[in-house]
């Protein structure tokens, strides 16, 4: 597993990093011990960068993860923990927090669930409009000087935040969705990430299993966060699987699964691009480790790109009430 260190001032971490969120229910029912046992084949496979957020399964994320590292070696492993969404106890979205007296709080909690004296990467979930970032930024760094954060990130929001958080504190990534079906980023957000020295931790690229070249009917779990999200109901749904079945015809060159060349694509777009891959099991955890050493000429990289024009997905990345949350879709 190769590594990279992230943004000019961040940590060292593997190439790829482990989403867990999947793992606590957000995607339908979950198998604990499956979680736990994927984790612990990430971490033998040179994995150390593993990403969730404390309102994951509600707290569930956290300590599924405290009893995966049991044992573990603390120190090479780098957890980046999200903050600051609230949920009702119908676990429904109730909106967000960033104040300081509740980023205390939060952190305190997620410590420990977590059973660590310290968070690697600490950020907000969601940009909070009552609360300026810098306010925001400014409390994690005083966390950082009391040594229970190392570095501060950030998740979905636009260029001109990033600016002003920067501007307070240096930033180590900006998690933010990022896919051959989602590529918004490349207009603003990512050439300014790069010119503040902020790398991409990127989440969604397989868009949550759409373009995964596995997946067939909707879903009718409640729970699944995709059961709501509109890519994946009515005409929207099979529009874009026919732009999947685009994309397998290329993998197919490549002997490869759709999924693979997927990944391997995100991988492809810059050192500064570390893909969060949101793996279940230690099969989907095979094929994406896989996908990470598949290595595309520019010709078969044009091929996936023509495959999967930008802008071509049918329907938003979330749903109208989530996406006005999106700093970063502003």
């Amino acid at each position: 597993m190769k590594t990279r260190r992230l943004g000019r001032t961040g940590p060292t971490v593997s190439a790829m990093g482990l989403g867990c969120m999947g793992m606590s229910g957000s995607y339908g029912p979950s198998d604990r011990g499956e979680g736990i046992a994927t984790i612990h084949a990430a971490i033998a496979a040179g994995v150390t960068l593993l990403d969730t957020g404390d309102f994951y399964g509600m707290g569930h994320n956290e300590l599924l993860i405290r009893e995966a590292l049991i044992g573990q070696p603390r120190d090479k492993l780098q957890i980046s923990v999200k903050f600051g969404a609230l949920r009702g106890p119908d676990s429904g979205w109730i909106g967000y927090d960033s104040r300081p007296a509740a980023i205390r709080n939060f952190l305190a909690y997620s410590l420990q669930r977590l059973g660590t004296d310290y968070i690697d990467i600490y950020r907000p979930a969601r940009l909070d409009p009552a609360v300026p970032i810098e306010d925001t930024v400014g409390t994690i760094a005083d966390l950082i000087k009391a040594g229970y954060v190392r570095h501060i990130g950030l998740s979905e929001v636009g260029p001109a935040t990033l600016r002003r958080a920067a501007a307070v504190h240096p930033i180590v990534d900006l998690q933010i969705e990022y896919s051959l079906i989602s590529r918004g980023i490349e207009a603003q957000i990512l050439p300014t990430c790069r010119e503040l020295g902020i790398d991409i931790t990127a989440y969604g690229v397989l868009s949550r299993g759409l373009i995964s070249g596995n997946w067939g009917a909707r879903t009718t779990d409640n729970k699944d966060f995709r059961t709501h999200s509109p890519r994946f109901v009515g005409e929207n749904l099979s529009a874009n699987l026919a732009l999947v079945e685009k994309l397998r015809g290329v993998a197919e060159t490549l002997g490869a699964s759709v999924a693979q060349v997927a990944i391997a694509w995100v991988a492809a777009q810059g050192d500064d691009i570390v893909p969060l891959l949101g793996s279940r099991t230690r099969a989907q955890l095979t094929e994406a480790l896989t996908g990470m050493s598949l290595k595309l000429t520019p010709a078969q990289l044009a091929a996936l790109t023509r495959a999967v024009p930008r802008d071509a997905a049918a329907g938003g990345r979330y749903p109208a009430f989530a996406l006005e949350h999106l700093d970063s879709e502003k």
